[in-house]
Protein backbone atom coordinates (compact mmCIF):
# COMPACT_ATOMS: atom_id res chain seq x y z
CA UNK A 1 0.00 0.00 0.00
CA UNK A 2 1.06 3.50 -0.96
CA UNK A 3 1.10 5.37 2.74
CA UNK A 4 1.12 8.87 3.44
CA UNK A 5 2.11 10.55 6.45
CA UNK A 6 -1.12 11.08 8.68
CA UNK A 7 -3.14 14.35 7.19
CA UNK A 8 -3.31 15.59 10.61
CA UNK A 9 0.32 15.37 11.43
CA UNK A 10 1.71 19.29 11.31
CA UNK A 11 4.46 17.55 9.07
CA UNK A 12 2.13 16.57 6.41
CA UNK A 13 3.01 19.41 4.14
CA UNK A 14 6.67 18.00 3.78
CA UNK A 15 4.37 15.57 1.38
CA UNK A 16 3.88 18.30 -1.13
CA UNK A 17 7.72 18.00 -1.75
CA UNK A 18 7.50 14.26 -2.50
CA UNK A 19 4.47 14.55 -4.44
CA UNK A 20 5.31 17.85 -6.54
CA UNK A 21 9.10 16.43 -6.44
CA UNK A 22 11.96 19.40 -7.10
CA UNK A 23 10.64 21.92 -9.64
CA UNK A 24 11.11 21.62 -13.29
CA UNK A 25 12.91 23.93 -15.72
CA UNK A 26 10.39 26.55 -16.54
CA UNK A 27 9.09 27.17 -19.99
CA UNK A 28 7.99 29.98 -22.51
CA UNK A 29 4.48 29.83 -20.98
CA UNK A 30 1.34 31.11 -23.73
CA UNK A 31 0.32 29.51 -26.91
CA UNK A 32 -2.74 28.95 -28.30
CA UNK A 33 -4.86 26.38 -30.27
CA UNK A 34 -5.56 27.02 -34.14
CA UNK A 35 -8.61 24.96 -34.86
CA UNK A 36 -9.71 24.34 -38.63
CA UNK A 37 -12.80 23.71 -38.56
CA UNK A 38 -14.81 26.04 -40.02
CA UNK A 39 -15.72 26.97 -43.89
CA UNK A 40 -15.18 30.48 -44.15
CA UNK A 41 -11.55 30.34 -41.81
CA UNK A 42 -8.27 32.80 -43.15
CA UNK A 43 -5.38 30.74 -44.73
CA UNK A 44 -2.74 29.36 -42.70
CA UNK A 45 -0.24 32.75 -44.33
CA UNK A 46 -2.60 35.02 -43.06
CA UNK A 47 -3.09 32.88 -39.41
CA UNK A 48 0.56 32.85 -39.42
CA UNK A 49 0.98 36.75 -40.18
CA UNK A 50 -2.10 37.16 -36.89
CA UNK A 51 0.32 35.19 -34.52
CA UNK A 52 3.21 37.27 -35.23
CA UNK A 53 1.37 40.37 -35.19
CA UNK A 54 0.23 39.21 -31.24
CA UNK A 55 3.52 37.86 -30.15
CA UNK A 56 2.05 34.38 -29.85
CA UNK A 57 5.06 32.11 -30.48
CA UNK A 58 3.32 28.68 -29.67
CA UNK A 59 0.32 26.57 -31.61
CA UNK A 60 -1.40 23.56 -31.90
CA UNK A 61 -2.95 22.10 -34.83
CA UNK A 62 -5.43 19.23 -34.40
CA UNK A 63 -3.81 17.00 -37.67
CA UNK A 64 -0.69 17.71 -40.04
CA UNK A 65 -2.28 19.91 -42.48
CA UNK A 66 0.53 20.69 -44.95
CA UNK A 67 -0.70 23.42 -45.79
CA UNK A 68 0.08 25.00 -41.98
CA UNK A 69 3.32 23.13 -41.88
CA UNK A 70 4.50 24.44 -44.97
CA UNK A 71 2.69 28.13 -44.30
CA UNK A 72 3.98 27.83 -40.52
CA UNK A 73 8.10 27.06 -42.31
CA UNK A 74 10.92 29.74 -41.26
CA UNK A 75 9.01 31.36 -38.34
CA UNK A 76 9.49 31.68 -35.20
CA UNK A 77 6.73 29.65 -34.38
CA UNK A 78 6.75 26.58 -32.52
CA UNK A 79 4.24 23.79 -33.51
CA UNK A 80 2.42 20.86 -31.71
CA UNK A 81 0.93 18.55 -34.37
CA UNK A 82 -1.74 15.62 -33.95
CA UNK A 83 -2.43 11.74 -34.57
CA UNK A 84 -6.32 11.66 -34.82
CA UNK A 85 -7.44 9.19 -33.23
CA UNK A 86 -8.83 6.88 -35.80
CA UNK A 87 -4.86 6.35 -36.44
CA UNK A 88 -4.20 5.12 -33.05
CA UNK A 89 -4.49 1.43 -34.29
CA UNK A 90 -2.35 1.73 -37.11
CA UNK A 91 0.08 3.70 -35.56
CA UNK A 92 0.80 1.29 -32.91
CA UNK A 93 2.52 -1.12 -35.71
CA UNK A 94 6.23 0.75 -35.18
CA UNK A 95 6.56 0.39 -39.32
CA UNK A 96 3.40 2.32 -39.69
CA UNK A 97 4.42 5.07 -37.46
CA UNK A 98 7.94 5.17 -38.68
CA UNK A 99 6.29 5.75 -42.45
CA UNK A 100 3.52 8.38 -41.00
CA UNK A 101 6.56 9.88 -39.41
CA UNK A 102 8.21 10.18 -42.37
CA UNK A 103 4.98 11.50 -44.69
CA UNK A 104 3.93 13.98 -41.65
CA UNK A 105 7.73 15.38 -40.15
CA UNK A 106 10.38 14.91 -41.56
CA UNK A 107 9.89 17.09 -44.90
CA UNK A 108 8.51 20.03 -42.98
CA UNK A 109 11.48 19.36 -39.79
CA UNK A 110 13.35 22.05 -38.95
CA UNK A 111 12.30 24.37 -40.98
CA UNK A 112 8.87 24.19 -39.85
CA UNK A 113 9.75 24.16 -35.63
CA UNK A 114 7.24 21.00 -35.05
CA UNK A 115 8.27 20.87 -31.45
CA UNK A 116 5.13 17.78 -30.27
CA UNK A 117 2.91 15.42 -31.50
CA UNK A 118 0.05 14.64 -29.45
CA UNK A 119 -1.15 10.80 -29.91
CA UNK A 120 -4.86 11.40 -30.12
CA UNK A 121 -7.02 13.65 -28.06
CA UNK A 122 -9.21 12.86 -24.62
CA UNK A 123 -8.45 9.28 -26.02
CA UNK A 124 -9.24 8.08 -22.15
CA UNK A 125 -12.45 9.27 -22.29
CA UNK A 126 -13.35 8.73 -25.89
CA UNK A 127 -16.89 6.79 -26.11
CA UNK A 128 -14.62 4.40 -28.15
CA UNK A 129 -12.79 2.56 -25.38
CA UNK A 130 -11.29 -0.23 -28.07
CA UNK A 131 -8.78 2.91 -28.27
CA UNK A 132 -7.60 2.42 -25.01
CA UNK A 133 -5.18 -1.00 -26.07
CA UNK A 134 -3.63 1.31 -28.66
CA UNK A 135 -2.65 4.81 -27.02
CA UNK A 136 0.15 4.17 -25.23
CA UNK A 137 1.76 1.27 -28.06
CA UNK A 138 1.26 4.34 -30.38
CA UNK A 139 2.81 6.72 -28.29
CA UNK A 140 6.07 4.45 -28.32
CA UNK A 141 5.92 3.80 -31.78
CA UNK A 142 5.91 7.12 -33.06
CA UNK A 143 8.89 8.17 -30.41
CA UNK A 144 10.70 5.19 -31.55
CA UNK A 145 10.49 6.57 -35.45
CA UNK A 146 11.49 10.19 -34.02
CA UNK A 147 14.67 7.96 -32.41
CA UNK A 148 15.09 6.31 -35.87
CA UNK A 149 15.04 9.77 -37.93
CA UNK A 150 17.17 11.63 -35.41
CA UNK A 151 14.32 13.73 -34.09
CA UNK A 152 13.22 12.48 -30.64
CA UNK A 153 15.95 15.34 -28.73
CA UNK A 154 13.23 17.75 -30.57
CA UNK A 155 10.15 16.42 -30.49
CA UNK A 156 8.43 15.23 -27.30
CA UNK A 157 5.27 13.04 -27.71
CA UNK A 158 1.93 13.01 -25.54
CA UNK A 159 -1.67 12.80 -25.55
CA UNK A 160 -3.69 15.05 -24.13
CA UNK A 161 -6.54 14.17 -21.50
CA UNK A 162 -9.82 15.29 -20.26
CA UNK A 163 -10.12 16.32 -16.39
CA UNK A 164 -12.87 13.45 -16.60
CA UNK A 165 -9.80 10.68 -16.28
CA UNK A 166 -9.91 11.68 -12.38
CA UNK A 167 -12.70 10.29 -9.99
CA UNK A 168 -11.24 13.02 -7.48
CA UNK A 169 -10.29 16.79 -7.61
CA UNK A 170 -11.39 18.32 -4.74
CA UNK A 171 -9.52 19.29 -3.00
CA UNK A 172 -6.32 19.07 -5.20
CA UNK A 173 -4.49 16.51 -2.60
CA UNK A 174 -7.13 14.26 -2.95
CA UNK A 175 -6.59 13.78 -7.07
CA UNK A 176 -6.51 10.33 -8.01
CA UNK A 177 -7.32 8.86 -11.33
CA UNK A 178 -10.24 6.47 -12.22
CA UNK A 179 -9.76 2.85 -11.82
CA UNK A 180 -10.91 1.90 -14.96
CA UNK A 181 -8.14 3.66 -16.93
CA UNK A 182 -5.38 3.78 -13.84
CA UNK A 183 -3.57 0.88 -16.08
CA UNK A 184 -2.68 2.69 -19.35
CA UNK A 185 -2.01 6.47 -17.35
CA UNK A 186 0.29 4.11 -15.42
CA UNK A 187 1.98 2.67 -18.91
CA UNK A 188 1.32 6.94 -20.12
CA UNK A 189 3.34 7.88 -17.07
CA UNK A 190 6.07 5.55 -17.21
CA UNK A 191 6.71 6.48 -21.39
CA UNK A 192 6.27 10.21 -20.12
CA UNK A 193 8.96 9.84 -17.45
CA UNK A 194 11.04 7.90 -19.70
CA UNK A 195 11.03 10.36 -22.08
CA UNK A 196 11.34 13.77 -20.32
CA UNK A 197 7.67 14.70 -21.86
CA UNK A 198 4.48 16.60 -20.11
CA UNK A 199 1.56 14.72 -19.68
CA UNK A 200 -1.14 17.13 -20.95
CA UNK A 201 -4.92 18.38 -19.82
CA UNK A 202 -7.25 19.78 -21.54
CA UNK A 203 -8.91 21.89 -18.28
CA UNK A 204 -12.01 23.89 -18.49
CA UNK A 205 -13.26 25.92 -15.07
CA UNK A 206 -16.45 27.28 -17.42
CA UNK A 207 -17.83 23.12 -17.33
CA UNK A 208 -17.86 23.21 -13.69
CA UNK A 209 -19.33 26.87 -13.70
CA UNK A 210 -22.04 25.83 -16.02
CA UNK A 211 -22.94 22.59 -14.22
CA UNK A 212 -23.49 24.30 -10.77
CA UNK A 213 -23.49 27.83 -10.78
CA UNK A 214 -25.40 28.39 -7.15
CA UNK A 215 -22.38 26.63 -5.57
CA UNK A 216 -19.57 27.32 -8.01
CA UNK A 217 -18.16 30.87 -7.09
CA UNK A 218 -17.95 32.68 -10.77
CA UNK A 219 -14.95 34.95 -9.00
CA UNK A 220 -13.13 31.76 -8.24
CA UNK A 221 -13.12 30.24 -11.96
CA UNK A 222 -12.63 34.03 -13.15
CA UNK A 223 -9.68 34.48 -11.65
CA UNK A 224 -11.37 37.57 -9.96
CA UNK A 225 -10.63 38.62 -6.58
CA UNK A 226 -12.05 36.13 -4.08
CA UNK A 227 -11.22 34.45 -0.97
CA UNK A 228 -10.55 31.06 -2.54
CA UNK A 229 -10.01 28.03 -0.88
CA UNK A 230 -7.91 26.40 1.17
CA UNK A 231 -6.32 22.43 0.86
CA UNK A 232 -6.70 21.42 3.99
CA UNK A 233 -4.15 18.90 4.21
CA UNK A 234 -1.31 20.97 2.74
CA UNK A 235 -2.79 24.08 3.80
CA UNK A 236 -1.59 25.72 0.18
CA UNK A 237 -4.49 28.70 -0.71
CA UNK A 238 -5.97 28.54 -4.40
CA UNK A 239 -7.65 31.76 -5.49
CA UNK A 240 -8.95 29.96 -8.86
CA UNK A 241 -9.93 26.75 -10.03
CA UNK A 242 -7.34 26.39 -12.97
CA UNK A 243 -4.82 25.87 -10.66
CA UNK A 244 -6.29 23.69 -8.31
CA UNK A 245 -7.30 21.61 -11.29
CA UNK A 246 -3.46 21.37 -12.01
CA UNK A 247 -2.04 20.39 -9.17
CA UNK A 248 -4.81 17.75 -8.65
CA UNK A 249 -3.42 16.20 -11.70
CA UNK A 250 0.36 16.35 -10.12
CA UNK A 251 -0.94 14.17 -7.13
CA UNK A 252 -2.96 12.38 -8.96
CA UNK A 253 0.59 11.64 -11.35
CA UNK A 254 2.37 11.38 -7.62
CA UNK A 255 0.01 8.44 -6.29
CA UNK A 256 1.15 6.50 -9.48
CA UNK A 257 4.63 6.88 -8.33
CA UNK A 258 5.71 9.77 -11.33
CA UNK A 259 5.84 13.32 -9.28
CA UNK A 260 8.38 14.18 -11.65
CA UNK A 261 6.17 14.16 -14.32
CA UNK A 262 5.96 18.19 -15.61
CA UNK A 263 2.04 18.46 -15.86
CA UNK A 264 0.94 21.56 -19.12
CA UNK A 265 -2.63 23.17 -20.02
CA UNK A 266 -3.54 21.74 -23.43
CA UNK A 267 -6.59 23.35 -23.90
CA UNK A 268 -8.17 25.47 -21.68
CA UNK A 269 -10.79 28.70 -22.76
CA UNK A 270 -14.24 30.39 -22.17
CA UNK A 271 -17.48 29.83 -24.92
CA UNK A 272 -18.47 33.28 -25.76
CA UNK A 273 -22.00 32.71 -26.59
CA UNK A 274 -23.81 29.24 -25.79
CA UNK A 275 -27.48 27.61 -25.44
CA UNK A 276 -29.94 28.76 -23.08
CA UNK A 277 -29.21 25.94 -20.57
CA UNK A 278 -24.95 27.11 -20.92
CA UNK A 279 -25.22 29.48 -18.37
CA UNK A 280 -22.30 31.54 -18.41
CA UNK A 281 -21.65 31.59 -21.75
CA UNK A 282 -21.23 35.04 -22.18
CA UNK A 283 -18.59 37.66 -24.35
CA UNK A 284 -18.24 39.01 -20.95
CA UNK A 285 -17.24 36.08 -18.55
CA UNK A 286 -15.26 34.99 -22.00
CA UNK A 287 -12.84 38.30 -21.88
CA UNK A 288 -12.45 38.62 -18.03
CA UNK A 289 -11.00 34.41 -18.28
CA UNK A 290 -9.43 35.14 -20.96
CA UNK A 291 -7.59 38.59 -20.19
CA UNK A 292 -7.08 37.36 -16.66
CA UNK A 293 -5.47 34.10 -17.46
CA UNK A 294 -3.15 35.92 -19.81
CA UNK A 295 -2.18 38.15 -17.18
CA UNK A 296 -1.43 35.59 -15.15
CA UNK A 297 0.91 34.20 -17.66
CA UNK A 298 2.85 37.34 -18.32
CA UNK A 299 3.51 37.24 -14.70
CA UNK A 300 5.26 33.95 -15.21
CA UNK A 301 3.08 32.33 -12.34
CA UNK A 302 3.00 28.33 -11.30
CA UNK A 303 0.82 26.91 -9.51
CA UNK A 304 0.73 26.57 -5.53
CA UNK A 305 1.89 23.04 -5.51
CA UNK A 306 4.92 24.16 -7.93
CA UNK A 307 4.80 28.26 -7.78
CA UNK A 308 8.38 28.43 -9.51
CA UNK A 309 7.46 26.42 -12.54
CA UNK A 310 5.76 28.51 -15.25
CA UNK A 311 2.33 26.80 -16.03
CA UNK A 312 2.73 26.11 -19.72
CA UNK A 313 -0.62 26.48 -21.06
CA UNK A 314 -2.37 26.99 -24.70
CA UNK A 315 -5.40 28.79 -24.67
CA UNK A 316 -8.59 27.50 -27.00
CA UNK A 317 -9.22 28.57 -29.13
CA UNK A 318 -7.90 30.83 -31.68
CA UNK A 319 -11.02 31.45 -34.10
CA UNK A 320 -14.64 30.66 -33.96
CA UNK A 321 -14.95 27.25 -35.81
CA UNK A 322 -18.54 27.53 -37.19
CA UNK A 323 -18.82 23.61 -38.34
CA UNK A 324 -18.21 22.20 -35.15
CA UNK A 325 -20.96 20.12 -33.60
CA UNK A 326 -22.55 20.03 -30.65
CA UNK A 327 -24.18 22.87 -28.22
CA UNK A 328 -24.07 26.47 -29.39
CA UNK A 329 -20.87 27.12 -27.25
CA UNK A 330 -18.67 24.76 -29.10
CA UNK A 331 -18.48 27.23 -32.16
CA UNK A 332 -17.68 30.19 -30.21
CA UNK A 333 -14.52 29.90 -27.94
CA UNK A 334 -12.40 32.11 -30.75
CA UNK A 335 -11.09 35.05 -29.86
CA UNK A 336 -11.30 35.84 -33.47
CA UNK A 337 -13.77 35.69 -35.88
CA UNK A 338 -12.49 33.80 -39.00
CA UNK A 339 -12.42 37.34 -40.64
CA UNK A 340 -9.85 38.08 -38.21
CA UNK A 341 -11.70 40.63 -35.96
CA UNK A 342 -11.62 40.33 -31.91
CA UNK A 343 -15.00 38.44 -31.13
CA UNK A 344 -14.11 40.66 -27.37
CA UNK A 345 -11.25 42.34 -26.61
CA UNK A 346 -8.68 40.40 -23.66
CA UNK A 347 -5.51 42.90 -24.86
CA UNK A 348 -3.92 40.05 -26.77
CA UNK A 349 -1.82 42.48 -28.49
CA UNK A 350 0.24 43.41 -25.34
CA UNK A 351 1.78 39.94 -24.21
CA UNK A 352 5.05 40.39 -24.40
CA UNK A 353 4.81 43.57 -22.80
CA UNK A 354 4.48 43.36 -19.16
CA UNK A 355 4.64 46.72 -18.50
CA UNK A 356 0.81 46.86 -19.35
CA UNK A 357 -1.89 45.86 -17.75
CA UNK A 358 -4.88 44.90 -20.15
CA UNK A 359 -7.44 43.00 -17.71
CA UNK A 360 -9.51 45.51 -16.11
CA UNK A 361 -9.39 43.58 -12.30
CA UNK A 362 -7.41 43.09 -9.77
CA UNK A 363 -5.76 40.01 -8.63
CA UNK A 364 -4.86 38.13 -4.98
CA UNK A 365 -2.50 40.89 -3.23
CA UNK A 366 1.27 40.18 -3.98
CA UNK A 367 1.66 40.03 -0.04
CA UNK A 368 -0.07 37.15 -0.22
CA UNK A 369 0.95 35.43 -2.73
CA UNK A 370 4.55 36.23 -1.56
CA UNK A 371 3.72 34.62 1.65
CA UNK A 372 2.59 31.41 -0.06
CA UNK A 373 5.87 31.14 -1.93
CA UNK A 374 7.97 31.90 1.07
CA UNK A 375 6.02 29.12 3.18
CA UNK A 376 6.38 26.08 0.06
CA UNK A 377 10.47 26.95 -0.50
CA UNK A 378 10.86 26.57 3.22
CA UNK A 379 9.56 22.73 2.45
CA UNK A 380 11.71 22.33 -0.63
CA UNK A 381 14.73 23.65 1.03
CA UNK A 382 14.27 21.61 3.75
CA UNK A 383 13.47 18.29 1.36
CA UNK A 384 17.08 19.49 -0.56
CA UNK A 385 19.09 19.38 2.73
CA UNK A 386 17.51 15.82 3.81
CA UNK A 387 19.27 15.24 0.47
CA UNK A 388 22.81 16.48 0.49
CA UNK A 389 22.80 15.28 4.25
CA UNK A 390 23.04 11.63 2.77
CA UNK A 391 19.68 10.39 4.93
CA UNK A 392 17.84 7.94 2.70
CA UNK A 393 15.36 4.98 3.09
CA UNK A 394 15.84 2.02 4.91
CA UNK A 395 16.94 -1.18 3.27
CA UNK A 396 13.97 -3.52 3.09
CA UNK A 397 15.33 -6.41 1.49
CA UNK A 398 14.62 -4.89 -2.22
CA UNK A 399 17.78 -2.94 -4.38
CA UNK A 400 15.41 -1.66 -6.71
CA UNK A 401 15.14 1.95 -7.71
CA UNK A 402 12.84 3.44 -5.21
CA UNK A 403 11.31 7.03 -4.86
CA UNK A 404 10.83 8.46 -1.29
CA UNK A 405 7.30 9.58 -0.74
CA UNK A 406 7.38 10.33 3.25
CA UNK A 407 8.78 11.80 5.86
CA UNK A 408 8.59 9.57 8.93
CA UNK A 409 10.56 12.61 10.79
CA UNK A 410 11.99 15.42 9.42
CA UNK A 411 15.22 13.74 9.44
CA UNK A 412 14.77 10.47 7.74
CA UNK A 413 12.73 9.39 4.59
CA UNK A 414 9.85 6.39 5.19
CA UNK A 415 8.07 4.16 2.66
CA UNK A 416 8.96 3.58 -0.81
CA UNK A 417 7.38 3.39 -4.20
CA UNK A 418 8.49 1.01 -7.08
CA UNK A 419 7.96 2.50 -10.37
CA UNK A 420 8.64 -1.03 -12.36
CA UNK A 421 5.08 -1.94 -11.77
CA UNK A 422 2.64 -0.24 -10.77
CA UNK A 423 1.29 -0.49 -6.63
CA UNK A 424 -1.32 -3.36 -6.18
CA UNK A 425 -2.91 -0.40 -3.72
CA UNK A 426 -2.69 3.06 -4.27
CA UNK A 427 -4.80 4.29 -1.45
CA UNK A 428 -3.71 6.84 0.90
CA UNK A 429 -4.25 6.13 4.71
CA UNK A 430 -6.27 8.71 6.93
Amino acid sequence: MLRIFPKNSLLYPLVLVCLGFPELPGVEPLGINYGQVGNDLPAPEKVLQLLRSLNVTKARIYDTNPQVLTAFANSNVELIVTVENKMLSVLSDPQQALLWVNIHVRPYFPATRITGIDVGNEVLTDADTTLLAYLVPAMVSIHGALVQFGLDSYIRVSSPNSLAVLTESYPPSAGSFKAEVSMVIYQMLQFLAGTNSPFRINAYPYFAYKDDPSRVSLDYVLFNPNTGMVDPYTRLHYDNMLYAQVDAVVFAIARMGFGGVEVSVSETGWPSKGDKDEVGATLEYAAVYNKNLMKRQRENEGTPLRPSQRLEVYVFALFNEDMKPGPTSERNYGLFQPDGKMAYNVGITTLSNSSSSPATVSLTSSAAKKGGEQDQSQVYWMFVYLIITGTSCPDQNDRRPRIPIYFKSPVEFFCTVDRSSPPEDMSIED
